[in-house]
């Protein structure tokens, strides 16, 4: 019944232990019985009596065997294991969840492919990073063997890096805030999450932009809210509707997603008034900002807000690499206690190491360096890319140029379905987001999201010449 496997890196010992211990649990050894004096098994399965007191004794401890004087090592009688009854099919063995984990696990998903970014929206380019500053500067923190880098108490964000942030933003986004107004998250998304979970109860009505951002509508569908539409379409922003009163309204008003467009100041004074009105607060989410190609940068809507209305979100992920997991929330200043315990009991801060080397990329002028030469770099990846689109997508789509981002719409001069494309386009490793994937109220339309800002040239023509031949596959005959 006990076999040993000489030839195993595990000891024996563990080994004889595991054994016994799978036997006990499984009925084979059952309660009260006697098990072999030491010497003797040691003799029957020939190795030392040390391998087996070993074995004995960590059972003994865990409470599997029981040792009674005069009696020997006895089976303990444990409590007898639950049975469960097998289920019939795959879906019957799940778990069962609660409602919001079950709503949690049926929405969509955003998520990359290894080695296909060509053409994945809001993807950044990683080789042009300079690394090399980066690992100095994490490097040259880990040095500093100090309390305000590896204890708890720092939860809202190291002091350093939200100077930082506070400074960069008042002067890049027309910010206006302090640096304890800003909370550092592990990402956007997280950011997003605790916003839904801090501030809406089941029932309460959140307004999001239609089409929107996915990453939204999941946080806030998950803390329990409901939705109802802010439509954008050709015209801008759709806001005299007939919605019930909101608790959130979530926009992107420098760059909406996908579509582009810039908020009018005539929309984002209107909603700053109905967020007055209605005791609401306003989501900003500034996801790629940094990125102007023409004009000047649009001031965040934050900058307006005399009322305490507006919630800033902004990213690092877009600006410097996605596995980074930074973002930041600009918070007024009436939540910024309520939100340091929030962050606090969900454990969503990065580590204060990594904060640290941010702040001094930042702060020695590093983080500004790098967006310049990304600003020149896209714009000039963006002009390539639509030409060459035009050149040899012509027949089937139409791309304009952008104003700010990084990916650029794509729409069907045909009748095509963007779910059958992307089927051809992955089978060709080419990746896209679908447009009708982002409406959720309205007739979705068809088309494409495209990024272009983490493709070279070389990767730009190969994607496109493939992305033609998938247009092929679906429009053949």
């Amino acid at each position: 019944m006990l076999a040993l496997d000489r030839a195993s890196a595990v000891p024996l010992y563990r080994q004889l232990y595991e054994s016994l211990r799978l036997h006990i649990l499984d009925g084979r050894l059952a309660p009260r019985m006697r098990l072999p004096a030491t010497r003797e098994l040691a003799g029957d399965l020939n190795v030392s009596r040390n391998t087996v007191i070993g074995a004995y004794d960590a059972l003994l401890a865990e409470g599997y065997l029981e040792s009674v004087a005069g009696s020997g090592t006895r089976v303990a009688t444990l409590p007898q294991r639950p049975t469960r009854a097998r289920p019939k099919d795959r879906a019957e063995a799940l778990p069962r969840l609660s409602k919001r984990g079950e709503l949690m696990t049926t929405l969509q998903r955003d998520r990359t492919i290894p080695n296909q970014i060509a053409f994945h929206p809001g993807y950044p380019e990683i080789p042009a990073f300079p690394f090399s500053i980066w690992a100095k500067l994490v490097a040259a923190n880990m040095r500093s063997v100090r309390e305000d880098l590896y204890g708890y108490h720092l939860v809202a964000g190291h002091p350093r890096l939200r100077t930082a942030i506070a400074e960069y933003l008042a002067v890049s986004r027309g910010v206006n805030c302090d640096p304890e107004q800003v909370i550092v998250v592990t990402g956007a998304q997280a950011a997003l999450d605790l916003i839904g979970r801090t501030f809406m109860d089941p029932g309460d009505t959140f307004w999001i932009e239609d089409p929107g951002y996915g990453g939204a509508w999941n946080a806030f569908l998950s803390a329990g809210g409901r939705p109802a539409p802010l439509p954008v379409g050709p015209n801008g922003w759709d806001i005299d509707r007939d919605n019930p009163p909101p608790r959130l309204i979530f926009v992107t008003p420098s760059c909406q997603w996908p579509l582009g467009q810039v908020m009018p100041m005539e929309v984002r004074l209107k909603l700053l008034q109905i967020a007055e009105t209605h005791d609401s607060w306003i989501i900003e989410d500034d996801y790629d900002s940094e990125y102007r190609f023409r004009g000047r940068p649009i001031p965040a809507m934050q900058g307006l807000d005399d009322s305490g209305r507006v919630i800033y979100v902004g990213t690092l992920s877009k600006t410097m690499f996605p596995s980074i997991r930074v973002a930041y929330l600009v918070v007024p200043r009436s939540l910024v206690e309520g939100f340091k315990t929030a962050v606090s009991i969900t454990g969503q801060y990065p580590p204060l190491l990594l904060q640290a080397a941010l702040a001094d990329f930042i702060g020695q002028g590093f983080f500004a360096t790098h967006l310049r030469r990304m600003r020149r770099l896209y714009a000039r990846r963006m002009r390539d890319f639509v030409a060459l689109s035009r050149d040899r997508l012509d027949p089937w789509l139409t791309v304009s140029e952008a104003d700010t981002g990084m990916q650029v719409m794509g729409r069907f001069k045909q009748p095509i379905d963007d779910g059958v494309l992307l089927a051809a386009a992955l089978k060709r490793g080419v990746d896209f987001s679908r447009m009708s994937t982002h409406y959720r109220f309205a007739e979705p339309q068809q088309g494409m999201f495209l990024g272009y800002a983490g493709v070279d040239r070389d990767q730009t023509r190969t994607g496109i010449a493939r992305l033609r031949k998938a247009f092929e596959d679906v429009t053949a005959g």
